[in-house]
Formats: structure tokens, C-alpha cells, sequence
């Protein structure tokens, strides 16, 4: 009895500990702060890159779900990104990113949460968009690879990111300010069925890119989806 008692004390200890390092590692990935984006309102809720234009009559929400380690959502952005830039500084849509963590996961690395981080940083110097296209425009050629800190602070600054404003992205960087909004929003995707990137929604319906494979197409769909 002795015996068992102590190697169930032993198990109970093991279990414990390494309930302590997951929860040590989960920090060190996502740190400490539960701030939320401006342009989100709420942990889960995804975020309005447009949402200081003003929206045309009845248009309608374009949910872009995306990785950006994901090498399919760089050839979505290479090949509709423009023309949904377009659309959403005319106000034809209501552009809402939810940024996915799934190539972190399926390789074991902190990119992808990273880089969000930082995107979502550059958002509040009212720099997203140009730093989200650029991130996908310089991808790296081996999936997996991520970005060094040296070209992460080059989208900022390329992005038009300077001096007190550059000082404040840094820190937010560094201090990993959006990393548990960036989890929220990987975890309330995934309990939507969303495991997959790009997805894209349009009204809510999914939009298939097999019938819409042009930007030509998609400026038709959002016509047809605005009430």
C-alpha cells in the first residue's frame, strides 16, 4: 500500500509539473496582457481593417480568415488583395480579418502568432493594411522559415512607421501586446469550422474560388451580395 501510495504521489507530482510547464510556455508564447485591438471590440471577434470609412448602403461583411505563414493565402493576396483593399476603402465591404495560427501548430513554431502581433501593433500607428500586404508580399520561400526582427521592423518602417511611433510599435512588439487576441481568434475560428486558410465569407456564405477565381468575379459577388 505503501508503495502504491508513493507512486501515485509521483504521478500526481509529474502531472502537475508539466501542467506548470504548459502553462509557463503558453506565457512565454502569448505573454500577459488581454489587450484587445481597437478595431476588434472583443477577444474572438475579428478585426475591422476598414472600419473608420463609411460603408455604403447595405454592404456587405468580407471575413478573411488567414495565416500568415500560409503560402495559399499569399497567392489569395497576390491575386485579390488589391482589388479587396479596393473594396474596402470605397466602403463596399466591411473588411474583417480574423488571423489563424494553423502553420504555428502543424510545425511547431511561434511565426505566424508573431507576426500577427506585429501587424496588429502596426494597426494601431493606422498601418495595418500596408503592413499586412507587404508581410504576404515577402514571404518566406520555406514555409515554416518566419521572419528575423530585423525584416519584421522593415515592414513596420516601410510600412511609414517613424520615430516616437516606430519607438511605441517596438515596445508592442516586444511586450507581445496582441499575442492572446491573436489566440482568441485562432480558437473562436476553429470552434466555427474554420480549420483552413484562406477562407472567406461573404454575408456570411462561403465563398467558393472555384467559381470566384477573378478580382473581376469578386467585384460581382460583392455587388451581388450588397442589399
Amino acid at each position: 500500500m505503501v508503495v502504491g501510495a508513493i507512486v501515485l504521489i509521483v504521478a500526481i507530482i509529474g502531472v502537475v509539473g508539466a501542467v506548470v510547464v504548459a502553462q509557463q510556455n503558453k506565457q512565454a508564447r502569448v505573454g500577459t496582457s488581454t489587450a484587445v485591438p481597437a478595431a476588434a471590440g472583443a477577444m474572438g471577434e475579428g478585426f475591422v481593417a476598414n472600419k473608420d470609412v463609411t460603408l455604403v448602403a447595405g454592404a456587405p461583411t468580407l471575413d478573411v480568415y488567414e495565416d500568415f505563414q500560409c503560402p495559399a493565402c499569399a497567392q489569395f493576396e497576390q491575386v485579390m488583395g488589391a482589388t479587396i483593399d479596393d473594396l474596402a476603402s470605397q466602403g463596399k465591404v466591411k473588411l474583417v480579418y480574423h488571423l489563424k495560427t494553423i502553420i504555428d501548430a502543424n510545425m511547431g513554431t511561434t511565426h505566424s502568432l508573431t507576426m500577427a502581433n506585429a501587424a496588429l501593433c502596426a494597426a494601431d500607428a493606422g498601418k495595418w493594411q500596408p503592413f499586412h500586404d507587404d508581410v504576404f508580399a515577402n514571404q518566406p520561400a520555406t514555409e515554416g522559415q518566419g521572419w528575423t526582427d530585423a525584416q519584421t521592423k522593415g515592414f513596420a518602417e516601410k510600412a511609414g512607421i517613424s520615430g516616437s511611433a516606430l519607438d511605441t510599435w517596438s515596445t508592442c512588439v516586444e511586450e507581445r501586446t496582441y499575442a492572446k487576441y491573436v489566440e482568441s481568434t485562432e480558437d473562436a475560428s476553429g470552434k466555427a469550422g474554420i480549420t483552413g486558410t484562406p477562407t472567406v465569407l461573404l454575408g456570411g456564405e462561403k465563398v467558393d474560388f472555384q467559381q470566384v477565381s477573378t478580382p473581376d468575379a469578386l467585384v460581382q459577388a460583392v455587388a451581388a451580395a450588397t442589399k
